[in-house]
Parts: C-alpha cells; sequence; structure tokens
C-alpha cells in the first residue's frame, strides 16, 4: 500500500481522487490539497465510506516551501500533480528537498510565454537521478495515453516508425454557446500559439489553426480537426527512434472558432497585463473567470470522445498503416465519477501511472516521458480502468 498526495481540485483531481478509491490495495491513503480547501472537500464528501483514507489541506503550489511542509506534514510516497502547468517546477523542487516521486498530466511553461516545452522539466534529470527519485511527466491521455500508444505500436506492429498523426477529438455539446472542456486559460493559450510539427528533423511552425482538414471518426463521424503543437511531439520527435513526421490535430466547431476568433480581435486573449481602473489584469485571466467552469459541464455534457494515434511505417519490409485510439462517452463518465470525458482521460491515466509507479511495474530513477517504460502494463490497465482501447490495420493516413 501507499501514500499519494494530489495537488489541485478541479475536474481532472476529481476524477484521480475517485479512481485511487477504486484501488486501496494500492493507495492506503490520500491528501488532496489546493489553494481552495473547500474544493478538496467537496470531493472528500462525494467518497465518504471509501476504503481509501481521504484528507484535505490548503496549499499554495506556487511556493514550493509550502509544499514541502505539506508533503513531510502527510509523508506521502508520490505527488501527483493535477494543478496548473505553471506550478510544476515548484512541485519539483519539493518532491527533491523531501524524497519523494513524482508525477505530473502537462509539461511546464511559464505564466508569460506560451512556450510549451520539457526542457525545464528535463533539466531535472541528473537531480532526480542523483536523489534516486522518479519523475513522470504527461501521464494524461495527450500527453500520456498517446505516448504509450506509439511506444506499443513501436514495440509490437513495427521495425521502423515513420510517421504518426495524433487525433484528439471531441463530439461533446455542453449546450453553451462558448465554453472550453479544461481549463480555459490553458485551452485558449494553446489554440491560439503558433502551430508546429515535427518533420525530417526539423521543428516546421505554422500560424494558428492553419491547417484543416475533415476527418471521419469511429462513432463520432466527420469533424473539423485543426493542426496544433502538442508537447508530447517533442518527446516522441526523440523516444520514436528515427520517424520521420509527428503532427497533433484537434477538433473544434465552426462554433468555437467563431468565438474565439471574436474574443481575439478584442484582446480578451491577451497574455499582456492592461490596466483597468487603476489595476492591472491579464484579459485572460478574467475571460477565464467569466467563462463557465470546466467542471460544472459534467451533468449537461453529452456525446463522445475519440483520441488517438493513426501511425505508419514498416514491418518485414513491408508498409503498414496502424490506428489506435479511445472512445469515452461523456454521460458514462459523468455517471461513474461526476466529471465529463475531458477530465476522465485525463484523470484516469494520471492514477494508471501512479499506481505503476508504487507498484515498482514503473520504476526507474530520472525524469521521464511515459513512452520510455514498457508500454504494455499501462495498456493492460487502461481496459481494466475504464479508457478501453481498440485498432485497426487499414485507416486513411491524413495527406
Amino acid at each position: 500500500m501507499g501514500k499519494a498526495l494530489i495537488i489541485g481540485a478541479g475536474g481532472v483531481s476529481n476524477v484521480v481522487v475517485h479512481k485511487c478509491c477504486q484501488h486501496p490495495e494500492v493507495f492506503e491513503e490520500i491528501c488532496l490539497a489546493s489553494r481552495t480547501v473547500e474544493k478538496c472537500d467537496a470531493i472528500k464528501n462525494k467518497l465518504a465510506g471509501s476504503k481509501t483514507k481521504i484528507h484535505t489541506a490548503r496549499v499554495n503550489a506556487d511556493d514550493s516551501n509550502q509544499v514541502i511542509d505539506l508533503i513531510r506534514s502527510f509523508n506521502p510516497d508520490i505527488v501527483i500533480n493535477v494543478a496548473l502547468p505553471y506550478q510544476d517546477l515548484a512541485i519539483m523542487d519539493a518532491c527533491l528537498a523531501t524524497g519523494v516521486h513524482y508525477l505530473d498530466t502537462a509539461n511546464y511553461e511559464p505564466p508569460d510565454t506560451p512556450k510549451f516545452e520539457y526542457k525545464w522539466q528535463w533539466a531535472y534529470r541528473e537531480k532526480f537521478k542523483e536523489a534516486g527519485l522518479m519523475a513522470l511527466l504527461g501521464s494524461g491521455f495527450d500527453p500520456g495515453v498517446t505516448g504509450v500508444f506509439c511506444a506499443y505500436a513501436q514495440k509490437h506492429y513495427f521495425d521502423q516508425i515513420d510517421y504518426i498523426d495524433i487525433v484528439d477529438a471531441n463530439a461533446g455539446d455542453h449546450g453553451y454557446p462558448f465554453a472550453t472542456n479544461f481549463n480555459p486559460e490553458i485551452n485558449i493559450r494553446e489554440i491560439t500559439a503558433k502551430g508546429r510539427f515535427y518533420e525530417n528533423g526539423e521543428w516546421k511552425e505554422t500560424e494558428p489553426l492553419e491547417y484543416k482538414h475533415v476527418y471521419d471518426l469511429p462513432e463520432i463521424g466527420p469533424k473539423n480537426i485543426y493542426l496544433l503543437y502538442h508537447e508530447e511531439l517533442e518527446s516522441l520527435a526523440v523516444n520514436i527512434k528515427g520517424v520521420k513526421r509527428i503532427r497533433f490535430w484537434m477538433t473544434f466547431s465552426d462554433n468555437y472558432i467563431n468565438h474565439l476568433t471574436v474574443l481575439q480581435n478584442v484582446g480578451m486573449t491577451s497574455i499582456e497585463p492592461i490596466n483597468y481602473e487603476g489595476k492591472e489584469i491579464i484579459p485572460l485571466q478574467f475571460l477565464k473567470a467569466v467563462l463557465p467552469d470546466p467542471g460544472s459541464l459534467g451533468p449537461r455534457t453529452k456525446g463522445k470522445t475519440n483520441i488517438g494515434c493513426i501511425i505508419q511505417g514498416t514491418k518485414d519490409g513491408k508498409p503498414r498503416t496502424y490506428y489506435v485510439y479511445n472512445v469515452c462517452d461523456h454521460q458514462e463518465c459523468y455517471r461513474e465519477v461526476g466529471s465529463q470525458a475531458i477530465s476522465y482521460t485525463t484523470g484516469v491515466p494520471a492514477m494508471i501511472g501512479a499506481k505503476l509507479m508504487l507498484q515498482g511495474i514503473w520504476n526507474k530513477p530520472g525524469v521521464f516521458n511515459v513512452e520510455e517504460f514498457d508500454p504494455d502494463p499501462f495498456m493492460d490497465e487502461l481496459n481494466k480502468c475504464g479508457l478501453p482501447w481498440k485498432e485497426e490495420f487499414s485507416p486513411t493516413l491524413l495527406d
């Protein structure tokens, strides 16, 4: 049995706590901590009677000293970071100071610029290795499961992988004119940043949402997908040997794009501070405050997600195309844990990564991305824990 400190109390955290409590043989105790302890208490109250002991605490994760004090008080075996990506480094510092393993679902990015890179966290490799600690980066769905999918394909189906297209499609409908399915600030920063993809050893940059396709996806039908940059491209370009091209695609409705365009045109997506009535505010943070809370979307979101990888390469000298994906139903997720599928598909893999670490199945000192480990145990857990995957061997690769 083990003890986990979970930092963050949003929709993803709600899923992580629920799924950890489904495995009390691994997660004996949990401490759920956030700046707003009332949110932690609300999640705890949903799980009254759980065999896993749940504690709550208040912590400002921007402050490493506060995190250090909390870790020393609770004495966990692992910290599961599902707070904001701005806080990754502060929490990693606290883990190093206290000798505790670390896991997150999204890479660090500076608050003042949308730079989605692993360089800041990869710089901790030697520190964690020398301390005999493990840090697992990006154990969500994308990044996370998509990396495991690629590693699984590389292990079982290909001698050489040439092309990878990661496709994240959400066909859910929450009924609002405009809302984001996860943290609005992070979501909008990703979408409005320049796109990038990896090809023939180089990074190629595109304008935001410049490239669009219509792709007919299993169980959700034809959807508009747009090329974005996503952090797993960076790690997969390193860890999938010999890959020639990797791209990331995400679906957005015309309604979403139209609203986003208007908000951009009036400056509401800016991260540059402005002065309003003598106070300095950041427009995007203000927009986040007035948009619907993603955690409130669960009861009203209907439809499904489809997230997966289309992979092309060769096996035994013959060309092969492989598609591996998960389809997740928003309302089924809500009935199980009280969160919609976007939170569910991120929270379940976070629990699985922590479970494998606590069980010693994924156990190696240093800082790692998920595709650097044996994918088979993770793939097996996905089927057991609510995210069953499917595979096809004759899909059409995106042009």
